[in-house]
This record gives structure tokens, C-alpha cells and sequence, in this order.
């Protein structure tokens, strides 16, 4: 009788703590897959960065008047690079900086395909078109990168509302995450690549 005793008392001990290592380590795996969700759309934007300038220099040769405008993306490249550089996953504050950076760059390239849809000879170039499929391939990587950084948040910040894990994320001071949003699709200016 005395074994049923003290495997019920370790039961009664031993139970609850598993609980509370399993709703713990839970937390931290929702919290590091966001945290991998948000390095992918990093890469996928340092990729952006870099064909930029190559797109530019492509440009430039056709659209000698239009300096204003290359300098312009060039500019907001190289700021959302920055913001990028300091954005951090979850961080309210470095994701609206860094959305707020993104906006400006769609807006600029928007406006560098809108003028080049005057210049013939540009829309007919080779390498032109092949920078052309290599933005619009990253433009669509970047929007799917979002979306999954965003779900992992929302699974995320659910976890961390939801009793009890919602006692345990306090214990272990887990804060909400912030998802990654472009401020408003008419600010960004929607990034149409025709030639």
C-alpha cells in the first residue's frame, strides 16, 4: 500500500512540472520559428538590395534624363537596406522602420518602371528582362516570407494569450511578437515590372 502511496505523491509532483516544461518549451519553439521566419525574408530582401543596382546600372545607360529617379531609388535602397541591417524579429519599433523603409523602395522602383515604359529600346533589352524575372521571382519570395513570419507571429502571440501557457509566458517574461506589414499598399506603390 505504501508504493501506491508515494508513486501517486510523485505522480502529483512529477505531473505538473512536466506540464510546465512541455508549455515552456513549446513557447520557445513557436518563438525561435518566427525568429527563422524572419531571417528568411531578410535574405529574400538582401537579395532585392543587391539586384537592385545592377537594375539601375541597366537603366542608367537608356535613361540618362531620368537621373533624379535612379538617384531617388538608390536612396531608398540603400535606407531600407539600413533598416533591414537593424530590424530585428518581433521588435515593433525596427519592423515599422524597416516597413516604412519598404514602402518608400516600392515606390521608387514603381515610379523607375513607369518612366521606362517610355524608353523602347530599354524594354527590348536582355539584360533588362532578366533582372525583370529575377525581381519579380524575389518580389513574390518577400511576399511569401512575410506571410510566413506572420502566421508563425499569430501562432506565436495565440500561445502566449491562451491559458496556461499565458501563465508560464508571463513567469518567463515572453513578450508578443510584432508581424511585418507594409504600411499601406498605396503608399508602397504595387511593383509591376513590364518591358
Amino acid at each position: 500500500m505504501s508504493i501506491v502511496i508515494i508513486l501517486i505523491i510523485i505522480a502529483i509532483v512529477v505531473l505538473p512540472i512536466l506540464f510546465v516544461i512541455g508549455l515552456y518549451n513549446g513557447l520557445v519553439q513557436l518563438r525561435n520559428r518566427y525568429k527563422n521566419a524572419f531571417a528568411q525574408i531578410d535574405v529574400q530582401l538582401k537579395r532585392r538590395y543587391d539586384l537592385i543596382p545592377n537594375l539601375v546600372e541597366s537603366v542608367k545607360a537608356f535613361m540618362q534624363h531620368e537621373r533624379e529617379t535612379l538617384e531617388a531609388v538608390i536612396q531608398a535602397r540603400n535606407a531600407a537596406s539600413n533598416a533591414r541591417e537593424h530590424a530585428a524579429a518581433g521588435d515593433a519599433s525596427s519592423l515599422h522602420q524597416l516597413a516604412a523603409a519598404e514602402a518608400g523602395l516600392g515606390g521608387a522602383l514603381g515610379r523607375l518602371f513607369a518612366l521606362s515604359e517610355s524608353y523602347p529600346e530599354l524594354r527590348s533589352n536582355q539584360n533588362m528582362l532578366q533582372l525583370q524575372e529575377e525581381l519579380t521571382s524575389t518580389e513574390s519570395k518577400v511576399a511569401f516570407a512575410r506571410q510566413a513570419y506572420n502566421d508563425a507571429v499569430m501562432h506565436f502571440n495565440n500561445k502566449l494569450e491562451m491559458f496556461p501557457s499565458n501563465v508560464i509566458a508571463g513567469m518567463f517574461s515572453f513578450v508578443p511578437a510584432t508581424s511585418f506589414e507594409v504600411s499601406n499598399d498605396s503608399e508602397r506603390g504595387s511593383v509591376s515590372v513590364k518591358f
